[in-house]
This record gives structure tokens, C-alpha cells and sequence, in this order.
């Protein structure tokens, strides 16, 4: 694997954006295929690393073969985690400004429910709710069937990386503002998920809108995430990242991230055969994406290529890692590969620009309100002697 990249930090808003998301539906795609299984069993079925697009792991059976059947993982193709991205994108585009938990219940579930879209693992048009895990029709489930308050309707479910594979839009309409995307990110992902599964949503919206920040790096996007991260997630972070730290490259850190996020993980060393004491919540525990995808930046010194495919090699749930992974790096302003755009743009037949271009616009007119509201505050507040002429 290649040395450390220096960093583009003169990346504009649009160009980070842009790379935010182009660059986790690539990583998504690029992990797809190898999700659920280990380092070596991704080398034992490949003959050595991965190092870009393959193919289903069970070849032209991946219609009948178990346990993935009839979802067509590789060759490309994203999976739910693009396509929830691209849903909560719709939403800002319906919302123009920051989004809560009623968001979610009033505009997302509905773009599950009702609007049939190319669903690129079915190759068929399709409701996204018939692709979504469990953990994403809970949404559904309790929010249009139980009426449950949005706030609280992640009570209960399934605590895993559900809500925070998508929560980039929320860091880019946050950018350069962590504590701000954490903070709304918390409060989208409450329909979705509790403890540290709603923990990693706000923190990993923090890490995206930390590094969109003109002379982002690698450390402040961890640093950043250390300052807003509570319990399990932050001790997970922190020792994942400080094991990271002391690699050079992604390779030599697969395993060495394992074991410093095992602590941490509920599901256990079998991940397709998670333990009884898993995705339950608890204030001790923390997902395993989202620490080894900032892991997998340390190591990879920001380098787009690197990151993802020290994510994709990693195993386990590597297209939610590679995401995340691949965000972060396009956020910094890491370049994606065009060869992996392309391809996937069109294996999955989807545009992967036009959903960033439509989120820029929508930040730009946030931002804008937000200065609104800001003036509007200062002048009442001095109204109200709060303010001196020093001030």
C-alpha cells in the first residue's frame, strides 16, 4: 500500500461536498461485496488484498447463495447506506433548512414508503423500503404504523450503525460548525436509534463537519470528534485512534484496530453470528464503524484510495466502514478515483453528483439563515442590555 498522502486543504465547499459523498458511495460500493466476512477470508477468496471494484463473493450464484441472497453485492453496486444517504438529502431539499426527529417521521418515511426507485443490489425499481435493513424499517414500523413521538422512536431498536452510515448531509450542512452538525445529528437520528447508535450519528456528523474546515487534517477530525463524543464512543475512538497512530499504513493496521476496538463492540468476534449481549444499549459500548473508519484515516494519512480500502479489507461490516471512511476522506479533500466513481455511478445507474450539488445549494441557503437568525439574536439581546459597547 502507498505512503501517507499530504493533504488538499484550498478544497472548496462544493468540492468537499462533492467528495463527501461521491466518495462513501464508492467506499460503499467498493465494501459491499466483502461485508460480514474477515481479513482472511477476503485474502483466502481474492488471493490477496482487495484493491478495487470486484465481484459477488458467491460469483453468478449470488441469486441462491446464503446468507446475502438475492441482493447482487458488487460489480459496483451500492447498498442501503448510499441509498439512505441519498434519502436524507431529499429531505433537505424538501426542508431547506436544519432537520429534527419530525423530519425524519414527516419526510423520509414517506420517500421509503411511497416512491419506487432503481435499487441497484435488486436491479429492479423498487420501494427503498424493500432493500432497508431491520434496524431501517423500524423507521417505518414506528413512525407511520405505531404514530411513536419522533423524538423517542429509536427506543427500542436495534443499536448498531443504522443511523449513522447517512448522517453525512447533516455534517456538510453543518460544515466547518462540528459541534452544530453533532448536535442536529442527535436529534434526526432519535427516530432511529438510542445510545451509542444515536451517539455515533452525532459524532460521526461532527467528524464530516470537521473536515470540511479550511487546514482540516486527520487529527483535528479526531480531536474534533474526542471533544463531542460521550462514554463508550469516545473511549472507543480514543483507542482506536491512538492504535492507529502508531502505523504508518492501513495494511499493518487491520488487525491492531480489531483488536482495539473489540472491547468496545457488542456483536463479537463472529460477526454474522453476533452475541446475545448484542446491539443492546449500554453507555460502555460503542459501534464498530465509525472508531475504525477514523482509525483507517490516521493510518492512511487522509489518502482517499488507502482509507477505503483499508476499510473494504477490514471485513466485518466494511461498506458502512468505507463509507464513513470515504466521506471523511472527500471531505478533507482526498481526490476519489474517477475510475470508481464512474464505474459505480453507472453499475449502479444513479447520479452521484447531482445529490452533492443539490446539498451545496441547500448549506449555502441554511448557512444564509442562520446569519439571519444570528442578527436577530445579537439585536435583541443588546435590546435587552445584554451587551455593552466593548462587546
Amino acid at each position: 500500500m502507498t505512503p501517507k498522502a499530504s493533504q488538499s486543504n484550498g478544497a472548496t465547499l462544493d468540492e468537499r461536498v462533492t467528495g463527501a459523498l461521491v466518495g462513501a458511495a464508492v467506499g460503499d460500493a467498493l465494501g459491499g461485496p466483502v461485508e460480514g466476512y474477515s481479513p482472511e477470508q477476503i485474502l483466502q477468496r481474492h488471493g490477496g488484498r482487495i484493491h478495487g471494484i470486484v465481484g459477488p463473493w458467491d460469483g453468478d450464484d449470488w441469486r441462491t447463495a446464503r446468507p446475502l441472497a438475492p441482493y447482487h453485492k458488487g460489480d459496483g453496486h451500492v447498498t442501503d447506506d448510499t441509498l439512505m444517504t441519498h434519502a436524507l438529502i431529499r429531505v433537505y431539499a424538501t426542508v431547506r433548512d436544519h432537520l429534527d426527529a419530525y423530519a425524519v417521521a414527516d419526510h423520509l418515511v414517506a420517500d421509503l414508503m411511497t416512491t419506487p426507485r432503481w435499487i441497484p443490489e435488486l436491479e429492479a425499481q423498487a420501494l427503498p423500503l424493500h432493500r432497508i435493513f431491520l434496524a431501517e424499517k423500524w423507521l417505518v414500523a414506528r413512525l407511520h404504523y405505531a404514530h411513536a413521538d419522533p423524538r423517542e422512536a429509536g427506543v427500542g431498536n436495534i443499536v448498531n450503525c443504522g443511523a449513522a452510515m447517512y448522517m453525512a448531509p447533516v455534517g456538510l450542512v453543518n460544515a466547518a460548525a462540528p459541534a452544530r452538525a453533532y448536535a442536529e445529528a442527535l436529534d434526526v437520528a432519535g427516530a432511529h436509534q438510542s445510545s451509542y447508535g444515536r451517539e455515533a450519528a452525532g459524532v460521526f456528523a461532527a467528524a464530516v463537519a470537521a473536515a470540511c474546515a479550511p487546514g482540516a487534517t486527520p487529527d483535528s477530525v479526531v480531536a474534533s470528534c474526542l471533544s463531542l463524543a460521550k462514554d463508550g464512543t469516545r473511549a472507543a475512538i480514543e483507542a482506536v485512534c491512538e492504535t492507529a497512530a502508531r502505523h504508518t499504513d492501513v495494511e499493518s493496521a487491520l488487525v491492531p484496530l480489531r483488536e482495539a476496538v473489540a472491547p468496545f463492540d457488542t456483536v463479537g468476534p463472529d460477526y454474522r453470528r453476533p452475541s446475545l449481549a448484542a446491539r443492546r444499549p449500554s453507555r460502555i459500548h460503542a459501534i464498530e464503524e465509525l472508531p475504525v473508519a477514523l482509525g483507517m484515516l490516521l493510518a492512511a494519512g487522509g489518502d482517499y484510495r488507502q482509507a477505503v480500502l483499508g476499510s473494504v479489507n477490514y471485513g466485518r461490516d466494511c461498506d458502512s466502514i468505507a463509507t464513513m471512511a470515504g466521506a471523511l476522506a472527500g471531505a478533507l479533500g482526498a481526490p476519489v478515483p474517477d475510475e470508481w466513481s464512474k464505474q459505480v455511478a453507472d453499475a449502479s445507474r444513479l447520479d452521484l453528483w447531482q445529490p452533492a450539488a443539490t446539498l451545496a445549494q441547500v448549506a449555502r441557503e441554511v448557512f444564509a439563515r442562520d446569519v439571519d437568525r444570528r442578527r436577530a439574536h445579537e439585536q435583541a439581546f443588546r435590546a435587552l442590555g445584554g451587551t455593552t459597547c466593548s462587546d
